[in-house]
């Protein structure tokens, strides 16, 4: 009785898919789909980019993760690697290549400078960090991070990517048409984002009473 096969005579299952039946969810096949195959964009800024090189050699061998496949275009990319300093005459470079990935994209924050200016960050012509202009989904820290702290942040990317539902997403989202598309900065005497406009315009009123008031 023991040695007898299990039958199953409620389920029309073929023999040869008894033992290897699984049940999962459209969110967990989508997901691990995208998670697998994050294509980065062939895009380095400075000393950063150097140990995000690295981290593609086969002493680390980044394509253990299915993220070795580097695009030269944006167009073939979800994710860009912000990879050292961001300057204030880069930045509307870096939006544009942004704007022209596809959904789902996303953005990782290599390296101190990329997060926060690093020790560059009181200079005139530094962005305190790519978060005021992009939407960042992860922070590497680091000076420069080594490919082991690169890896390590791509694998929390992967996790972000897990618990995401296809309900949620906002590349799926009807009310958002235009999509995570983010306006060109003005440069000017200093970096204008103009999805800020009513707050200056705001500031310079407030200002302008404070001095006719003096």
């Amino acid at each position: 009785m023991e040695n007898e096969k299990l039958s199953l005579p409620n389920y029309n299952i073929p023999e040869d898919l008894e033992n290897v039946v699984a049940v999962t969810t459209l969110d967990r096949l989508y997901n691990w789909g995208r998670r697998s195959s994050v294509w980065p964009l062939m895009f380095g800024l400075a000393c950063c980019a150097i140990e995000m090189i690295a981290a593609q050699t086969a002493r680390y061998d980044m394509a253990r993760f299915g993220m070795e496949v580097m695009r030269p275009t944006p167009r073939q990319a979800d994710m860009m690697l912000v990879s050292g300093t961001v300057t204030k005459k880069m930045l509307p470079s870096i939006i544009r290549l942004y704007n022209q990935m596809p959904e789902p994209k996303y953005v990782v924050a290599m390296g101190a400078c990329a997060s926060s200016g690093g020790p560059f960050k009181e200079g005139y012509n530094v962005v305190a960090g790519i978060d005021k202009f992009l939407p960042v989904d992860v922070y590497i820290p680091g000076c420069p991070p080594t490919p082991q702290a690169l890896i390590a942040g791509l694998i929390k990317l992967q996790e972000k990517i897990d618990r995401q539902s296809i309900k949620t997403v906002r590349w799926y989202n009807k009310e958002k048409k235009d999509g995570n598309y983010v306006p060109m900065p003005i440069l000017g005497p200093d970096l204008i984002d103009v999805r800020r406009n009513a707050d200056i315009k705001q500031a310079a009123a407030v200002a302008k009473v404070t001095q006719e008031s003096a």
